[in-house]
């Protein structure tokens, strides 16, 4: 049996005064967004799948966007779910903040559908931004770059959004979209594209305060915030055209990040040969960062086949670099192999241990997220 939620598609509940809001989890992000829109408001989560997604799958999927560096994470913004389960209603979030027990929130998001079904969702909602701002620059080298996200992330002046792309996605993104003048310059630096959304005050004091070291490009900023949900239909143009386009994505330690990026690239052109590996930082922590690559190569007889051996070499390479198996890709079946390397062993029988006390008769999702 398949649920379609897309009935459920209301503003449930909204206060101003809180900065919160109940959502229907059949609801698509862009009609959220209109919503809150009208009330001043905004969730700040747009991820690339913004015009199709909806409320229910980001929470269930541990969704990330384009803006949550500086709004957060979805995981980080839910306040309160509630969930149909097989044995009964689980309702929780209230109150500003509970020291009752471990955050059962937490079992909830992320579970992927294999708890139960996700019927509201209560979010941390933000005032709308007076003013934004998008700069582009191109900066020295891949490792400049990440050293002065690093500095800009713990030194408290981060952006809201965050895209460093390493030499070859930069190469093709300019191609692409820049001048013949500024492709000749950027040959071997990297583009970088900040964000900045707030109070006039915040954004002037933020920007100010950033001082980024790299050459300008007046108007490729906006130029990207405009064309940022493209992405997906180029990539279906290039699966009609013959190729084999897919992603992994992964988060690393600022001590951790280059080794991963080097391991990861290095085991997936190992796996398909010739091929085109590009990479972005799209998420800064205090910790460290994630990684984003897309590969093209030329698709094969058994692409399936093809890109599973790429996908086993590099997640099998993130695993020995101590890099994350999934950064908000989620699990479901591609990922769940490697869950006992996540978690560990115990890891995966606490989450079978509620698998069986919410589902016993194992009906939702069967097959996904648990090994």
């Amino acid at each position: 049996m398949s649920l379609d939620l897309r009935r459920l598609d209301q503003l449930v509940a909204g206060s101003a005064g809180d900065l919160t809001a109940t959502f229907g989890p059949g609801l698509r992000g862009a009609a959220a967004e209109t919503l809150l829109n009208a009330r001043g408001l905004t969730l700040g989560h747009f991820p690339q799948s913004f015009e199709h997604a909806t409320i229910g799958g980001y929470a269930a999927t541990r969704s990330a966007g384009q803006a949550s560096t500086g709004y957060g994470r979805f995981d980080a913004n839910v306040l309160g779910v509630t969930l149909q389960t097989p044995v009964g209603e689980l309702v929780l979030g209230r109150g500003a903040a509970t020291a009752a027990g471990p955050g059962l929130l937490q079992l909830v998001i992320g579970s992927e559908g294999a708890f139960g079904v996700i019927t509201s969702v209560t979010l941390r909602v933000r005032r709308l931004p007076a003013v934004k701002r998008y700069d582009a620059y191109l900066v020295r080298s891949w490792e400049d770059g990440i050293a002065q996200l690093k500095r800009l992330e713990q030194g408290g002046v981060v952006p809201d959004v965050v895209r460093l792309s390493d030499p070859a996605e930069s190469a093709v993104n300019l191609r692409m979209s820049a001048p013949k003048a500024v492709q000749l310059l950027a040959r071997g630096r990297c583009l970088l594209v900040l964000g900045w959304e707030g109070t006039a005050a915040s954004v002037s004091t933020r920007r100010g305060a950033s001082k980024i070291r790299g050459i300008r490009l007046p108007g490729a900023g906006t130029k990207w915030e405009h064309g940022r949900y493209g992405g997906p239909y180029l990539r279906d143009d290039l699966l009609d055209a013959g190729f084999l386009v897919e992603t992994l994505e992964t988060s690393a330690t600022w001590s951790g990040l280059l080794t991963t990026y080097k391991a990861a690239r290095e085991a997936v052109s190992e796996a398909l040969g010739e091929c085109v590996v590009m990479c972005h930082v799209s998420h800064l922590y205090s910790r460290g960062a994630s990684l984003y690559f897309t590969v093209l190569a030329a698709r094969s007889d058994a692409p399936v086949e093809q890109w599973q051996r790429a996908k086993d070499a590099a997640s099998a390479a993130l695993v020995d670099a101590g890099a994350t198996i999934t950064h908000h890709h989620g699990v479901g079946t591609v990922h769940r192999p490697w869950m006992t390397d996540e978690v560990g062993p115990l890891g995966v029988e606490v989450l079978r241990a509620v698998k069986v006390a919410l589902d016993p008769a194992g009906v939702f999702n069967p097959g996904k997220l648990i090994p």
